[in-house]
């Protein structure tokens, strides 16, 4: 299981990023193409593993767009994507998300008091993202059924927890050692 994605990501180039070890991937950079066969398994592991009894699955941009769309098209559940652009819509609350290679702010539209939600995103390093997101979807008052970072890099997934007492389900655990992607497991293993 998972046989496409391991080999991907283990064929992935390194990159750095001042002192960040950037893998590069078509899970978390669109580059090289995305094999659909590797996103369906990505995809039927989430749909196994995950907490689908939601009203909305909530991406985050870019990376997560692709991963919410697969998604949404496997469960018939609609997606939002949290932006990284300001549209000055009513109720739209701003985030500022720190990673270990940049800050930016986020916008977040179209969510309500209530909702279940089930919050994606490519890759949890250093949890800064998915941390400042979490925060603010618990402060709008929505119902965070799952966290899903396909891939867990390094301490980012035990960074998530520490910070907010949420779980994130991650798909692949793996880390960058001797400038090589190395596979530590799989939740299919």
């Amino acid at each position: 299981m998972l046989e496409e994605v391991k080999k991907s990501l283990e064929e992935s180039p390194i990159v750095k990023k001042g002192d960040y070890n950037y893998f590069v991937n078509s899970i978390s950079d669109g580059v090289p193409a995305m094999n659909p066969k590797m996103l369906r398994e990505l995809i039927l592991s989430v749909s196994r593993h995950a907490d689908l009894n939601v009203d909305k699955i909530v991406a985050v941009e870019a990376m997560g767009i692709h991963l919410a769309t697969a998604l949404s098209l496997a469960t018939d559940i609609p997606f939002v994507v949290i932006r990284k652009r300001e549209y000055g819509l009513e109720g739209e609350c701003e985030v500022y998300q720190k990673t270990g290679y940049g800050s930016s702010n986020l916008f977040i539209n179209d969510l309500h008091k209530g909702e279940k939600i089930l919050l994606i995103d490519d890759v949890v390093s250093t949890g800064g993202t998915l941390i400042a997101l979490i925060k603010t979807l618990k402060d709008l008052g929505l119902d965070i059924k799952s966290v899903v970072a396909v891939i867990d890099k390094g301490q980012g997934k035990e960074i998530v927890k520490k910070e907010t007492g949420i779980d994130v389900l991650s798909i692949v655990k793996l880390d960058i050692i001797d400038g090589k992607v190395v596979i530590e497991k799989t939740i299919e293993d």
